[in-house]
């Protein structure tokens, strides 16, 4: 358990190895997905076919990052898929009115923000489950997505907003990938390098002592789901820019993928014990996973039933492990 208000560099460390246990057995994981598509198809392992997996994984990233924060508070938020959806087309329907980008991203933005908001609230200051709480919200953006383009796709993206999908950073990084890269960092160093990060694991693994020490805790568990819904406004851009238009449906279930590579990556849903670099890995298993059964030509009911498999074989590993007891 990592406890902010006791840390000690002891502490720290076994804190550090039991992180690098978790995030080992989902290296094994991802590891034993590449040999087995890499014996299966001759074209899992081409250049092309990696750097699409990587491109494939970047809107998933975005979402599992902050829900590993989440989950860390012992929380969850089924609502991420479906904001996601409401921020995408929010986006696209404010890029095709103005014809800018600027003025669109924000707009997700605010849509997310706000919806994150509501579930740190209603999840917080108000005390019902996460679990239900979400889930009202999930049913709600999804409406409103549904309402605001009358079950239509938003077609006519500007030019600048397809680019994000194609452009490339310094010249031979793509922008997705790029984007993801600078999320991960960030995440990183705002749950191991700062009080926010330190409150975070200690909501999860002792969330008493943290208010007997004066800490608001509902202030920050608010936080910490309108991060998860910044983000999934920022994986709006992500997600536009590869469909090239707005869709009702578009994100609907990501969720469960974002849970899943958490779940994977050896983050446990409770005691606040996790490592973000493990998610990222999840991540990329489930992205290769997705990608093989494409690949293989697995029918997507039959991808969603072994995406559930992956997970359940992660929960495994963590009850061998001793996460549960």
């Amino acid at each position: 358990m990592h406890d902010a208000l006791t840390a000690t560099p002891s502490r720290n460390l076994m804190e550090r190895l039991k992180r690098a246990g978790s995030g080992a057995g989902a290296a094994v994981v991802l590891l034993a997905l590449v040999l087995v598509f890499a014996l299966s198809s001759s074209n899992f392992l081409t250049v092309d076919n990696l750097v699409n997996i990587g491109l494939q994984s970047t809107i998933l990233m975005l979402l599992a990052l902050p829900m590993t924060l989440i989950i860390l508070s012992e929380g969850l938020d089924l609502s991420m898929g479906a904001v996601l959806t409401l921020c995408n087309v929010v986006l696209a329907l404010v890029a095709v009115k103005t014809g800018g980008l600027a003025f669109a991203l924000a707009a997700a933005l605010a849509v997310g923000l706000a919806f994150g908001l509501l579930n740190g609230t209603l999840v917080a200051a108000l005390g019902i489950p996460p679990f239900v709480a979400t889930l009202g919200t999930l049913g709600a953006a999804q409406g409103l997505a549904l309402v605001v383009t009358d079950g239509q796709s938003v077609v006519g993206i500007p030019e600048s907003l397809q680019q994000m999908s194609s452009g490339r950073w310094f010249a031979f990084v793509p922008a997705p990938i790029a984007i993801a890269v600078l999320a991960y960092v960030a995440i990183h160093l705002l749950l191991y390098k700062t009080r926010f990060g330190n409150y975070v694991f200690a909501l999860g693994g002792n969330r008493e002592a943290l208010t007997l020490a004066g800490v608001k805790t509902r202030s920050y568990l608010v936080a910490v789901y309108a991060l998860g819904g910044l983000m999934a406004g920022l994986a709006a851009l992500l997600l536009t820019a590869r469909i090239n238009s707005g869709h009702p449906t578009a994100a609907i279930g990501m969720e469960f993928d974002a849970i899943a590579a958490v779940a994977v990556g050896g983050t446990s849903f409770e005691r606040g014990k996790g490592w973000v670099f493990g998610t990222v890995l999840g991540v990329l298993a489930v992205g290769v996973l997705r990608n093989g059964l494409n690949l293989l030509s697995v029918p997507s009911s039959v991808q969603v039933s072994s995406i559930g498999v992956l997970v359940i074989v992660a929960l495994l590993i963590d009850a061998f492990r001793g996460g549960r007891r």
